[in-house]
């Protein structure tokens, strides 16, 4: 049988880069695909798909905001996610999924994923059984899973004009938002990210270095210069890029700093 399969991603070209691995399985009919969460539910309930592999961070609702809607519903798909947030691994556990794949999603990972799916969805699987897909034991491999990711950080791509430079992540100065534009600064280098948001460059990114010292700026913290005592007791914070820059800290990160500090 095959297993009928809708994908959600706000993303076209990851969408069609998951649809492109997935036509490569023998046993798998891709029936729909959704850009938001809204539309998932509508292309779901029409379609009542085998599978949904299922983005996180979009628009309209959450990649868990739809999987847990669909746990209320009678003939629930089984539910992979796709994303490429490695925090949420545990919290997949709860909502009965039957896998966690993090982008770029490697196609040996893919199988072994539809592996477990085809176990569950073939016609002798009890169709009332609706135990958590992920087992406890799982949690392990899971959690295994997200080290490995992040102690494997990969380029972040960065415009420099007409140019598309791959910038290793311990070579980042900092990152600045603005004007809904990601900027990365290297010690030689300043250039855009593809990026939407702030939070979604930093899950590529080692949280023991890269710190969200403001809401609109990351920063290595082996890559600061000077720190400038400034007024209400918070701090300035110099950079080692080219220029010297300026990051202001917030106030609900100043504590943090001091503690890191020791003062």
């Amino acid at each position: 049988m095959s297993i009928r399969t809708v994908v959600v991603d706000d993303e076209r070209l990851a969408r069609n880069e998951l649809c492109f691995q997935l036509e490569q399985l023998d046993d798998v009919e891709i029936i729909g695909q959704a850009g938001d969460g809204l539309q998932a539910l509508e292309v779901i309930d029409a379609l009542h798909p085998d599978l949904v592999l299922l983005d996180i961070q979009m628009p309209g609702r959450t990649g868990f905001e739809v999987a847990r809607e669909l746990l209320d519903r009678d003939n629930t798909p089984r539910v992979v996610f796709v994303t490429a947030y490695d925090r949420h691994a545990i919290e997949a556990f709860e909502v009965n999924a039957v896998d966690y794949l993090l982008k770029p999603v490697e196609p040996a990972r893919l199988a072994r994923t539809m592996a477990r799916v085809r176990r569950l969805v073939e016609p002798a699987s009890p169709q009332g059984d609706r135990r958590p897909a992920l087992q406890a034991d799982d949690l392990e491999r899971i959690v295994d899973l997200v080290a490995q990711r992040r102690g494997r950080r990969e380029p972040i791509a960065v415009r420099v004009g007409e140019r598309l430079v791959l910038v290793q992540p311990q070579d980042i100065v900092y990152a600045s938002l603005v004007d809904d534009v990601i900027t990365v600064v290297t010690a030689t280098l300043n250039g855009a990210a593809s990026f939407r948001t702030l939070d979604e460059l930093q899950s590529h990114l080692d949280p023991d270095v890269f710190w969200r010292v403001h809401r609109s700026h990351v920063v290595n913290i082996h890559k600061i210069k000077e720190i400038v005592p400034w007024f209400s007791r918070n701090y300035i914070l110099k950079m080692k890029d080219s220029r010297s820059t300026e990051i202001p800290v917030s106030r609900s990160q100043t504590k943090r700093l001091r503690e890191y500090l020791g003062l």
